[in-house]
């Protein structure tokens, strides 16, 4: 026989199953298909992450989706997040049930609905079908935030994972890039507060419409091979009561813990950029912070990625605790700027535009740095998650778990927001999250470095045997 088939039937827990040939080593192919490389599958949900996550970013990122009043798209937005928690936590039972190609597939249908909601508002002012658009966007949404990050964290090869998350959070943020030039462009002129013109939204739907599409070119992970010949062990047919079991026992574990402070910082602090820009700057300047928060963005996930994954010094574990502490300062110090300019414009109530730079600058220049901050700690969390385990069928629960902590204080933020709350308030509770969630994150990073030393000790047994038996 030359392949061990087992099942969730045998009694056996799939997940724990690595199915190898008959020499129990992987196979190393001459060449492998670059469809099934793990940079193809990197490069197909980040395509789709463009298509869909990406443009809806791009439209919060005007300010509260390019609306003039941010009380309504900040409540549609906690409504969406309401329902896309639930549908992160969801995520494994479905994959289970249809793959993870087509679970990455539904998960992009419910965007077009949102933007298209944004549309109607904007031009006739209907409101219902804003929170219609919500709702479907929320169900579907968190089955994609969950197998996308699946795919990203537990498909690459170790010393390749910082790098290619850095892509993954790039083609989402060329999302914003694009969306924020159609947006410049349309809106160069508007140098005064309000929202954007209507025609920006029809761009933005017809982008979204393909990433269903975009979805079908995703590989099954039993044809996905790493470059060491390694395949993706993605089983399914799993019982419903052994998925919940393999939920519980990660929900509980030390590591996933550990992250929920930081993951449900990053979730929180989502609602306050875009009405921070809604609120004092102009439509020009709001499209302005669109396109320019995508390119930092974009620069700071390649940071982190690459200060993990380059070999600038020897020892994982520096690279991991040095890329730690950089982000621990960066993030201290915006904050603080933040509740510092958030105080001062409470009084003062700006309005914003690059036509005065005195002005603009120190307002444009802290959420620059808000966006910085972010996106770090963003590819961050996520090299923590992909280094937990080298199974997707673990990575899409580990995804599942954290997208649902993080979507669930998306959910609270946009819902406090949506009161609406001040500013100097929500500012201020950012910087005590972040204070909260720091010692947390240090011990998450010391679990993954523990569990570099525990590779490294492994490797250099079998070294060890390998010479004696020579």
């Amino acid at each position: 026989m030359s392949e061990d088939l087992i099942t969730a039937k045998d009694g056996v827990d799939p997940t724990s199953i690595t199915v190898v040939n008959d020499e129990n080593v992987p196979s190393r192919p001459d060449k492998i298909p670059f469809f099934r490389s793990t940079l193809f599958q990197v490069l197909v949900v980040g395509i789709c992450s463009f298509s869909a996550p990406g443009i809806w970013s791009a439209m919060n990122g005007l300010g509260v989706g390019g609306s003039q009043s941010p009380d309504l798209v900040n409540a549609a937005n906690a409504l969406l997040y309401a329902f896309m928690a639930g549908t992160c936590f969801s995520g494994p039972w479905l994959t289970n049930a249809i793959g993870f190609r087509w679970t990455l597939s539904v998960g992009t249908l419910g965007y077009p609905l949102y933007a298209a909601g944004l549309y109607v508002n904007n031009r006739w002012g209907v409101v219902w079908f804003v929170y219609v658009g919500a709702v479907a966007c929320g169900l579907s949404a968190g089955f994609l935030w969950s197998v996308e990050g699946a795919i990203c964290t537990g498909y690459p090869e170790d010393h390749k994972r910082g790098r290619y998350l850095a892509t993954w959070f790039t083609f989402r943020n060329f999302g914003n890039v694009i969306g924020g030039a159609i947006s410049l462009g349309l809106n160069v002129n508007v140098n005064q507060r309000g929202q954007v013109g209507y025609q920006t939204y029809l761009a933005f739907i017809a982008i979204q419409c393909l990433g269903c599409l975009f979805a079908l070119l995703l590989s099954n992970p039993d044809k996905v091979q790493r470059d060491d010949g390694t395949r993706i062990d993605a089983p399914r047919g799993i019982s419903w009561r052994i998925e919940l079991r393999e939920m519980w026992r990660l929900a509980k574990s030390k590591s996933i813990l550990l992250l929920t402070p930081l993951f449900w910082y990053f979730g929180w602090i989502q609602a306050y950029p875009g009405t921070y820009l809604a609120t004092y700057f102009t439509v020009r300047s709001r499209a302005l912070g669109s396109f320019m928060s995508a390119i930092v963005g974009t620069l700071a996930t390649w940071l982190s990625g690459v200060l993990v994954d380059i070999h600038w010094t020897k020892k994982r574990q520096t690279r991991a605790v040095s890329t730690y502490i950089l982000i621990a300062m960066l993030n201290s110090a915006t904050w603080i700027w933040a509740v510092y300019i958030q105080n001062e414009y409470r009084h003062t109530l700006p309005v914003l535009d690059w036509g005065n730079q005195a002005e603009f600058g120190r307002g444009f220049g802290v959420y620059m740095f808000e966006r910085i901050s972010a996106g770090m700690v963003e590819n961050y969390i996520y090299w923590c998650i992909s280094n937990l385990s080298d199974s997707p069928g673990d990575q899409i629960r580990y995804s599942s778990l954290l997208r649902g902590i993080e979507t669930a204080g998306v959910a609270v933020g946009f819902g406090v927001q949506a009161v609406p709350t001040a500013l100097i308030a929500t500012a201020s509770i950012n910087l005590g999250l972040w204070f909260i969630a720091l010692p947390f994150s240090y011990y998450a990073t010391v679990q993954v470095v523990k569990k570099f030393n525990e590779l490294d000790k492994k490797r250099g047994e079998k070294i060890e045997a390998e010479k004696t038996q020579a």
